[in-house]
């Protein structure tokens, strides 16, 4: 049996997005979060993050940052009793710095390969599945592996909206599950 499932983008959705966040200390989950992921985890759906991390191959933080600020909300969100069932992330960039991640990907959103990858490893239906989202890159991403995405006005989304060819617009994550999503 075909699994659903909630795409998340991080910055922006999941975290106030400072710009390249990857400090531990700097790292603050919207209150809303924890209450919209409980309610998509109760109602079945696989949680996947989907995070484009361009900030690792322009060198302003380290591979191992990630990593860090990665298990660090991992562990926020277990104390909560949600799991996030993978975290992907695209550490690429077409003008990076670090040679080996200086690159054109099929990862990075607008592309969807960290979208193809959950479908396959996750068994997901894209036709019962959505993406949450506060850019149009994450938008796209969704529509070109077929999952319905919704815009929120949290992070960057608010930039978005006029011109926005998402499925959905919400106000933050919570709006997104209980008006969209569990609807």
């Amino acid at each position: 049996m075909k699994e659903k499932a909630v795409f998340l983008d991080r910055d922006g959705v999941i975290n106030k997005d400072y710009g390249y966040v990857h400090k531990v200390e700097n790292f603050e989950i919207y209150p809303q979060v924890f209450p919209a992921l409980k309610k998509l985890q109760e109602a079945g759906f696989k949680l996947l993050v989907v995070t484009n991390q361009s900030g690792i191959a322009v060198g302003y933080y380290t591979e191992e940052d990630f990593k860090k600020i990665t298990e660090h909300m991992l562990s926020i969100f277990e104390k909560e009793g949600i799991k996030i069932d993978k975290v992907y992330y695209c550490p690429h960039h077409p003008e990076g710095i670090i040679p080996e991640l200086t690159m054109k990907c099929d990862c990075r959103k607008p592309e969807s390969g960290m979208i193809k990858q959950g479908i396959k490893e996750f068994n997901v239906d894209p036709s019962s599945s959505f993406l949450i989202g506060d850019k149009e890159t994450d938008i796209k991403a969704a529509h070109k592996e077929g999952i319905k995405a919704v815009l929120v006005k949290t992070g960057q989304g608010i930039k978005y909206i006029n011109e926005t060819t998402a499925d959905y617009v919400a106000e933050d994550i919570l709006d997104a599950v209980e008006n969209i999503i569990l609807k």
